[in-house]
């Protein structure tokens, strides 16, 4: 049965395309997917999201139904129609938004992290120099499909079984894409391996005649944020924060930006209080100096800088998408910044950052906005943090919380606390006392 799980992935691609709406037991039966029958594991209901493919909730055997949220800078528009289908922008200002071009950058004022800036020029080259990466290949007879719980423009995801362990695992079928963009996100899953919090990549497999990879990873009983994060306390916020910041310093310290950090990414088994973060597609090395694609990260997570065009960014984006992610839990606002395109994204956070701040960050970096930009920005004043307090929310904001999340949203990437800085906040005093007390008892 092994034999035939990737050896149909060519015909899969050609037949079973991202818009072919075929039922899933339809997609196995043209194409001859094998599909495991009463094995015993437990209730996938694990969410996995890659930068190359649509969020997908891996349903239980009660239900069908699966999400899908397209985290691709690429596909913007279809996302919030998705999202919201009676969401609509003035003619006006899509017209407008035609018009408007790159902002300019004025020599001088670059941009070096504050934190793990030369990790990547004391390692030795092979360390990320991941174009160079010759891929050790495992068995892919090891694995067989269960059912297809996503699909992308890039990528197919299935729910999976290792067959010489019975364990589950998540499968990540990738589509014919640049080998480059590949090998990236091994060298990144392979240098990362074993950090805190850092989803594992159990083994890399390929067909032999296609030479399709895929990726096989650790399985995680998530359950979808959107369910989860309304039934968390304030100390489960506090606490599974603090366990994606271990996960940023982590791959900060290696050297390495996400770059699309937000919830569906972050996969959260509440009964173990086990947290891992996935999707390392967009994840890059970072090279201070270096000038990086602004586009990257979903729309409302982007930091300030990748919506002006700031291309020396570093580590610190991470730390903005977290900010943006941690005021949609404490204020039950999800999400916290909602533009419909990446211009009216950047109104969005000017109405509550305020222009004034804006402007002495963009003459910081020396930036010019586009004319029309600037005028669609407008001009507004910095709104309190606890104009978004209300009756709903208001267990779960502290004067330490928004302090922290003040530290978080700054437009200056540079002003931003590092993970390492935000760890020792004061907002996780009992998240780390009660981690103290649980190694004096072990």
């Amino acid at each position: 049965m092994g034999s035939n799980f990737l050896s149909v992935i060519l015909l899969f691609i050609a037949v079973a395309s991202p818009n072919s709406g075929l039922p899933l037991r339809t997609q196995h039966q043209l194409l001859c997917l094998p599909v495991v029958k009463d094995i015993t594991t437990p209730h996938l209901t694990s969410c996995y999201y890659s930068s190359n493919v649509s969020l997908s909730c891996f349903p239980s055997s009660s239900s069908s139904a699966w999400t899908t949220l397209d985290g691709f800078a690429q596909q913007e528009e279809e996302e919030v129609a998705s999202l919201n289908p009676a969401a609509s922008v003035e003619e006006e200002a899509v017209n407008l938004a035609h018009k408007i071009g790159k902002s300019i950058r004025r020599p001088g004022a670059m941009s070096k992290a504050r934190v793990y800036a030369d990790v990547n020029v004391i390692r030795p080259k092979d360390y990320w120099d991941y174009e160079s990466l010759t891929v050790q290949w495992g068995d892919q007879e090891d694995y067989e499909v269960v059912r297809k719980v996503g699909r992308g423009k890039y990528s197919e995801v299935f729910e999976g079984i290792n067959t010489t362990n019975n364990e589950p695992c998540v499968i990540k079928i990738l589509k014919p894409v640049k080998k480059k963009k590949i090998k990236r996100e091994i060298k990144i899953l392979q240098n990362l391996c074993g950090g805190p919090n850092i989803i594992k990549l159990l083994d890399i497999v390929r067909d032999q005649q296609s030479k399709t990879p895929s990726l096989i990873f650790e399985y995680v009983n998530n359950t979808d944020f959107k369910v989860l994060y309304p039934t968390l306390t304030d100390y489960d916020i506090r606490y599974y924060i603090y366990e994606i910041l271990k996960a940023l310093d982590y791959c900060h310290s290696q050297g390495i930006m996400h770059r699309d950090v937000k919830p569906h990414n972050v996969m959260i088994d509440h009964e173990q209080r086990k947290l891992r973060l996935i999707d390392w597609g967009l994840a890059e090395f970072y090279h201070p100096g270096k000038e990086y694609n602004v586009r990257v990260a979903s729309r409302y997570f982007k930091g300030p800088e990748l919506l002006v065009d700031l291309q020396d960014y570093d580590y610190s984006l991470d730390m903005w998408s977290l900010g943006c992610m941690f005021a949609g839990m404490i204020f039950r606002k999800e999400p916290f910044f909602y533009g419909h395109d990446n211009y009216d994204q950047l109104v969005k956070i000017a109405k509550v950052l305020g222009t004034d701040e804006l402007n002495a960050y963009l003459n910081k970096y020396r930036l010019e906005l586009d004319p029309h930009l600037e005028a669609l920005v407008g001009r507004h004043s910095r709104k309190p943090w606890s104009k978004f307090i209300n009756s709903d929310n208001q267990h779960l904001v502290s004067p330490e919380a928004l302090d922290f999340l003040d530290k978080l949203l700054r437009y200056d990437h540079q002003e931003r606390q590092t993970a390492r800085e935000a760890m020792a906040h004061p907002y996780f005093n009992q998240v780390r006392a009660a981690e103290a007390s649980r190694s004096c008892t072990q």
